[in-house]
């Protein structure tokens, strides 16, 4: 058996000890998309030299940024080939803005598997220090494993969001690169999902995919842009679901609901019916409001 929940759930993975530099920062943002407006000061802000604004979508890079090989999918009670799994939701909360750089540890725990029949869902929560001990940010994150349920657990709670019927309070197109996942490549996750046509084929998938963490990104710098004056360290939190796969070339919708305090946002791609990409995303910021 791939996954034995009786070993895994609660288990403490081994701390993750990492620094990182202005220079990962920037090559993270160009990596999502930064710098498409070059003459304008509030999209330079993410590629300054000495002090780059930090996205808080950055967290979820930092600990492997300098990863060259690709992830396994191996923890206590859990063995799985890289090939069944994508991601399924994510979230990232921050104790305030991250610095340029800096130094931290993560500590990730495994605290729910959930069997949903066809597949699993295995969930990790973290929380990363700086080494003085002050909280950086914290993360829950999920990945899908398809072909692992059926190991008679719990199918887990439902937290679908319903969206508003009104008219999105701000829209805005988000273009991917054809190159975008290989740029993203570079910022730690080498999966080969997202660069090899053979392996793609093999996983189920006519051709690479994006990552979902890019896309996560990509929206979270949207949202920024558009309703935060570019100012990403209004931005406290942003949690999602991965509901559909991008592939590089296409160009996704992104819709914002300003909801008393909190931004509600969907993600679908135009050209393929409006299929949903990100769902469930709840944006959480400073007391700004777009209405």
């Amino acid at each position: 058996m791939s996954i034995d929940p009786d070993v895994a759930i609660g288990a403490t993975l081994p701390p993750q000890r990492f620094s990182w530099t202005a220079n990962d920062v920037q090559t993270y943002h160009l990596a999502i998309g930064a710098g498409s407006r070059p003459l304008d000061h509030a999209e330079l802000r993410y590629l300054d030299d000495a002090k780059p604004q930090v996205l808080p979508t950055f967290a979820t890079v930092a600990a492997t940024f300098h990863a060259t090989e690709a992830p396994r999918v191996q923890f206590p009670g859990i063995d799985i080939d890289l090939a069944k799994v994508v991601h399924g939701s994510q979230e990232v909360i921050t104790s305030g803005p991250i610095p340029a750089a800096g130094e931290a540890e993560t500590i990730t725990r495994i605290t729910e598997i959930w069997d949903k029949g066809s597949a699993a869902v295995i969930v990790q929560e973290a929380v990363t220090t700086a080494p003085d001990g002050t909280e950086l940010w914290r993360t829950r994150s999920s990945i899908f494993a398809r072909g692992e349920g059926g190991f008679g657990g719990e199918r887990g709670p439902s937290n679908k969001i319903e969206m508003p019927t009104r008219t999105p309070d701000a829209e805005v197109a988000v273009p991917i690169l054809p190159q975008q996942a290989l740029m993203y490549r570079m910022c730690g996750d080498r999966n080969p999902l997202h660069s090899d046509p053979e392996f793609a084929r093999a996983a189920g998938f006519p051709r690479p995919i994006l990552h979902g963490l890019c896309t996560y990104a990509m929206i979270a710098k949207a949202v920024t842009d558009t309703v935060l004056d570019g100012d990403s360290t209004l931005l406290r939190s942003i949690g999602t679901r991965f509901a559909g796969v991008v592939y590089p070339g296409e160009t996704l919708a992104c819709r914002i609901w300003d909801e008393d305090g909190r931004f509600l946002v969907g993600v679908s791609v135009p050209d393929r019916e409006d299929a949903p990409i990100l769902a469930d995303t709840i944006v959480i910021t400073g007391n700004l409001s777009i209405r």
